[in-house]
């Protein structure tokens, strides 16, 4: 009878002993994933050796978690063989900011390029099929402005913002598209960019007539630098700039 209970005690101890050491088995393979999924999404496309490096595994223990990853939507492979992040985390991305966290962080900055460049600012992201939506605004100070097309889609071809999209940009990071949604009206954007992928447009609106090629290029390289730091620094509500790019 003693026997059995010390043979139920170590059994029991054995059991929880194994029952611990796969939960901890569990969580370091988890931690280990979700760093993989951090340097896939921290460089945008990263090669196996490259991240396998980055986080201290192993190429064969690199490319199962990765394998994982991969087969659900988390991470996707490239022409090349590179790692890339999958459509899941973009959409994980997406729900967590939500468009109205995505608007909310915008709209302080695109305040500031309505009032360095007294053009109307849009932001628009991907909508159904070959289509972009404008989900927010501020409009120009001009008395001749683009107004609110603010839950409108788009054409994603023959647009600035479907160019920039479906990663059409030129080398410097913006696009300028002339009378492509509507006659007389010149449209300039640029990406904003998480996790390695373009999940919406910044773009200002302007008649054409006071829209010139360097007045363009200066638009486009003030939306690229202004789009490519909204998601690492807030901006105030800046209702007048200390320079203005209307005078330029």
């Amino acid at each position: 009878m003693v026997f059995t209970e010390w043979q139920d005690m170590v059994i029991q101890t054995t059991r929880k002993q194994v029952r611990q050491l796969a939960a901890d088995s569990s969580t370091r393979t988890v931690e280990r994933a979700l760093a993989l999924l951090s340097a896939v999404c921290t460089d945008g496309s990263i090669s196996l050796s490259d991240a396998a490096r980055v986080v201290d595994l192993s190429a064969s223990t690199a490319l199962r978690l990765l394998r994982t990853l991969e087969g659900s939507g988390f991470v996707t492979r490239d022409p090349g063989g590179n790692f890339r992040p999958g459509a899941s985390i973009i959409q994980l991305g997406a729900l967590a900011l939500g468009q109205e966290s995505l608007v909310s962080i915008c709209t302080p900055h695109m305040k500031l390029l309505v009032a360095e460049t007294g053009e109307s600012c849009y932001l628009s992201i991907p909508g159904p099929g070959e289509t972009g939506i404008y989900i927010a605004i501020v409009e120009g100070t001009r008395s001749v402005r683009h107004a609110s097309w603010v839950g409108r889609s788009i054409p994603l071809e023959g647009s600035a913002a479907g160019k920039i999209l479906t990663g059409g940009q030129n080398g410097r990071g913006y696009a300028i598209v002339r009378s492509g949604v509507e006659d007389d009206v010149t449209a300039v954007a640029a990406p904003i960019v998480i996790g390695g992928r373009t999940v919406a447009a910044l773009s200002i609106v302007v008649p054409s007539y006071r829209l010139d090629e360097a007045k363009a290029q200066a638009f486009g390289e003030e939306l690229v630098k202004v789009a490519g730091h909204i998601l690492e620094e807030p901006a105030e509500n800046h209702e007048a700039p200390h320079e203005s790019m209307e005078k330029k």
